[in-house]
């Protein structure tokens, strides 16, 4: 068994609660430490979100600034407090259930809040990213087929239309549906469809200029100063 059952019975109700609601705001918080706008103010002294897009994420950060190694430090950090609140969860409910291991259901309720949190950051006013990266970070945890879905959907997106926004909704929409193939469990499932309908409701404005042809496509150079 991989869902939250297997918590519920080898935990009181109360502790089960009590852990549950500790790892989702450690892995919110976590979620906070946004790569682009954090590197951007520390090391250009600007704000990423005043420009372009106005999105705090790696695409918006990469046309702003161009490709460079400030935007590997963006990924790095991106991908990194995914694997920190994963691993911080996973090591609580460790020391907390008396079982040789946690079940699945924790490394995607940790992932859920972790994403929830560079969507919504309430230290950055709530104004962060897009969450594709993180959670293109949480499919490599989770599951090697759930992985292979949603970074193979991103890769044939971007690489046949150049498009990184049709990659991400691509993307985000393989990792829901696949994690729900693969662990039918509504516990799982559920955190996994909400996660990807989260970055995919972030991207509902790429959606419409794809649909209109307006949407910019990829450039490794950074965006002409008018």
């Amino acid at each position: 068994m991989e869902g939250i059952s297997v918590i519920l019975e080898a935990m009181s109700l109360q502790t089960a609660a009590l852990t549950l609601i500790v790892t989702a705001l450690l892995s919110y918080f976590l979620g906070n430490c946004n790569g682009a706008i954090l590197i951007s103010k520390i090391f250009l002294h600007d704000d990423v979100r005043k420009h372009g897009s106005g999105n705090g994420g790696l695409t918006n950060f990469q046309r702003t600034y161009g490709g460079n190694k400030l935007t590997l430090m963006v990924i790095a950090t991106d991908m990194l407090k995914m694997v920190a609140a994963v691993a911080l969860s996973w090591a609580i409910f460790t020391v907390v259930m008396p079982l040789e291991k946690p079940p699945l259901f924790v490394k995607y309720w940790a992932g859920m809040f972790c994403v929830l949190g560079h969507v919504f950051p309430c230290t950055l006013h709530f104004h962060g990213g897009k969450g594709i990266l993180a959670g293109g970070t949480l499919a490599l945890l989770v599951d090697w087929r759930v992985a292979v879905f949603a970074w193979g959907f991103f890769f044939l997106g971007v690489v046949l239309t150049r498009w990184v926004s049709l990659g991400s909704i691509l993307a985000a929409t393989a990792f829901g549906v696949s994690s729900a193939i693969f662990h039918p469990t509504p516990s799982i499932a559920v955190p996994a469809l909400l996660a990807a309908g989260l970055i995919d409701w972030k991207h509902r404005a790429n959606l419409l200029r794809l649909l209109r042809g307006q949407e910019p496509k990829l450039s490794l150079r950074k965006k002409a100063e008018p």
